[in-house]
């Protein structure tokens, strides 16, 4: 069972994310888009939107941190683990109290203005409720280990790292704390109904806007 969870399931998640989002793009273009809803409701999207993009964007780049790069790595330029952990518990914590911050103001906005709950799609559903639970998950992880008595970098690090050269090693997830194994599970969840949703945008950069004459819109 655990190499199932620890080895297949990251690489089905993997498949699904890369060849699934492949194929919606080549096959159904038309619908590579976010679904915008701000003609429906522009107030709480100025401040949700922008706020949780932000959160993400550093959330994304501590994982990047944390996880690509090797414990050895940061010690050999002088960062030891305790300092290590005091910046990624502060910062951290920051920018998930932010990330939280902005999600339950997306999900109020969503499932709380009546024009966008008739908008709304059983996929989106799936979608808030899986990636809300991967940011809680996450969250609660930090914040419960903020003695920095469990060493992800030892474990998870290594676990991750080693699928991306194809030699995985299951046993190191065996033994963290289920707090850490949910967000595991939950992200590998969400890149499976990723191709599916309307998270696909964030693959898409609008490069054509950069040159692109503005667009006038007058009122009658």
């Amino acid at each position: 069972m655990s190499e199932f969870v620890w080895v297949a399931l990251p690489y089905i998640a993997f498949t699904f994310l890369v060849i699934g989002s492949a194929v919606r793009y080549t096959v159904s273009e038309r619908n590579w888009t976010t679904k915008s809803s701000q003609f429906l409701e522009k107030k709480q999207l100025r401040i949700a939107g922008p706020l949780f993009h932000f959160a993400l964007l550093l959330v994304f780049f501590g994982h990047v941190g944390g996880i690509l790069v090797p414990q050895e790595v940061t010690e050999m330029v002088g960062v030891d683990e305790h300092l290590y952990h005091a910046g990624a518990l502060y910062i951290g914590g920051l920018a998930g109290i932010l990330l939280v911050v902005g999600f339950l103001l997306l999900m109020k906005r969503r499932f709380g203005t009546s024009y966008m709950k008739v908008n709304t799609s059983s996929m989106d559903v799936w979608l808030f409720a899986f990636l809300g639970i991967t940011i809680l998950t996450g969250f609660l992880g930090t914040m419960m280990n903020a003695d920095g008595a469990f060493n992800y970098r030892a474990y998870i690090g290594p676990w991750f790292r080693s699928l991306l050269v194809l030699q995985p090693q299951p046993e190191l997830m065996l033994n963290i704390p289920p707090i850490f194994k949910a967000h595991m599970l939950s992200w590998m969840i969400v890149c499976i109904i990723f191709p599916f949703s309307r998270l696909v945008h964030c693959l898409s950069f609008p490069f054509r806007y950069l040159n692109r004459s503005a667009i006038v819109y007058r009122k009658r």
